[in-house]
């Protein structure tokens, strides 16, 4: 087991190394305003170092420096200490891991309510993926739940529960829905009515005049919620331009149809024209700027066909009519169409794993290799059946093979069936 001294605060601790692999324990040492971190395993400390010593971390406006503590392994410490483990609070912090089946509110209340009353929960997406608070009401009823549940999975090989105390006090929660339920005050609202739901995303709502599909302060509310209350590093919220220009592409490879596949994981799109003039360069215009915004954020600098694509904000409001454009507006495989809220989920950079879904009921295994293997060699695969629907995994062995493999074979027919593909961000199957 490998240590990093760090610095500030324990849920931002978390957030911040939780992308490259499981926390099993976090140690804060106050009085030298100092950390110390274990990982699960060498190789996913020494991931998180090689990262960082490129990438200067910080939290709150604050640099952390990371190095490796002289520590071998973290021995569990008594209570009154300064380790998380040892300040037991009502309010879990729960993520969980190599979700291969949804987890909803009715799914965690049905799990941790054997312990105690469950007052309130709240489930969230973050960097380190599907993250839910649980707040009891008392705290002997979530040490207990900690005790009995930490490093279990929900669903058998699956689902798999990574368990923390929160430093917060009371949860707030505004609506009774799949993503948040106050189980003391049944009499609220399942979706918000006039205004959004978050803190922090107040003026959303007026940046979205004429989206297509979503009344504004609704579709505010959904790109809150999906991204747990604030936006990814990297995205404002504040742009207002829909049109990108993407370039380096790679002319012999790419179609409007592919670059429909990729940029439609991020938001509706409207239309695409190919620069004729400019055979490596393209338009993209997309339904609002916030989808604009999570495109560029994400795709800047992402390899596809042997090229790294620059994509950046354009120039022109619109792409105009014409025999070059290809219109997409009213394309029943834009993906925001429905389940708004499950597709921002999904926002991400490339991956190596795809998911995907719409599968016919009766595909194979074999099946699914023979449609992706032209991309790139196969690392490991799943196929399983949520809620009646066949769906798959697949890893690559680099971002760049899945990539194609998504670009290429989004929207084609396997069997009969039109298939879904996304990024996944589980990071093994």
């Amino acid at each position: 087991m490998c240590h990093i001294p760090l610095l500030f605060f324990e849920n931002d601790l978390l957030e911040l190394f939780q992308p490259f692999g499981v926390i099993t324990k976090l140690v804060m040492l106050r009085a030298k305003n100092q950390a110390l971190l274990q990982m699960q395993d060498v190789p996913s400390a020494i991931n998180a170092l090689q990262y960082f010593e490129n990438v200067q971390p910080s939290i709150r406006g604050r640099n952390v420096y990371v190095q490796f503590s002289s520590h071998q392994e973290l021995t569990t410490v008594e209570q009154g200490t300064q380790g998380r483990a040892d300040e037991p609070n009502r309010i879990l912090l729960v993520t969980i891991h190599h979700m291969l089946y949804s987890i909803t509110v009715e799914v965690l209340h049905q799990v941790f309510s054997p312990y105690g009353f469950v007052e309130k929960i709240v489930t969230f997406q973050k960097s380190a993926g599907f993250q839910a608070l649980i707040q009891f009401q008392a705290q002997q009823n979530a040490v207990s739940a900690r005790t009995a549940l930490q490093g279990r999975n929900i669903y058998d090989g699956c689902c798999q529960l990574d368990i923390q105390y929160s430093n917060l006090d009371e949860l707030q929660v505004n609506y009774n829905n799949e993503r948040s339920r106050d189980y003391t005050n049944p009499s609220l609202p399942s979706e918000q009515k006039g205004r959004p739901a978050q803190p922090g995303y107040s003026d959303a709502a007026g940046m979205y005049s004429g989206t297509v599909g979503y009344p504004q302060a609704d579709h505010a509310a959904t790109i809150a919620a999906a991204f747990g209350g604030g936006l990814p590093p990297g995205v404002t919220g504040t742009n207002d331009r829909c049109t990108l220009l993407v370039s380096n592409l790679n002319p012999d490879e790419i179609i409007e149809d592919k670059l429909f596949n990729i940029f439609s994981i991020y938001g509706n799109i409207m239309r695409i024209k190919l620069l004729r003039n400019k055979p490596d360069h393209a338009l993209v215009e997309m339904s609002d700027g916030l989808q604009a915004e999570l495109a560029v954020n994400f795709l800047k600098g992402a390899m596809l066909f042997g090229k790294r694509l620059e994509v950046n904000f354009s120039k022109h409001p619109h792409i105009t009519s014409g025999p070059d454009t290809h219109d997409y507006s009213n394309s029943n495989l834009n993906r925001f169409n429905r389940n708004a809220a499950k597709n921002y989920r999904y926002c991400c950079s490339p991956t190596k794993m795809i998911h995907l879904s719409s599968l016919p009921q009766d595909v194979l295994e074999e099946d699914i290799l023979t449609h992706l293997q032209e991309h790139g060699p196969i690392v490991n695969y799943k196929l399983f059946e949520m809620n009646g629907k066949m769906q798959a995994l697949v890893l690559f062995e680099n971002e760049e093979q899945a990539t194609e493999a998504l670009v290429s074979k989004h929207a084609t027919s396997l069997g009969g069936s039109t298939i879904r593909i996304s990024f996944s961000q589980l990071q093994s199957i």
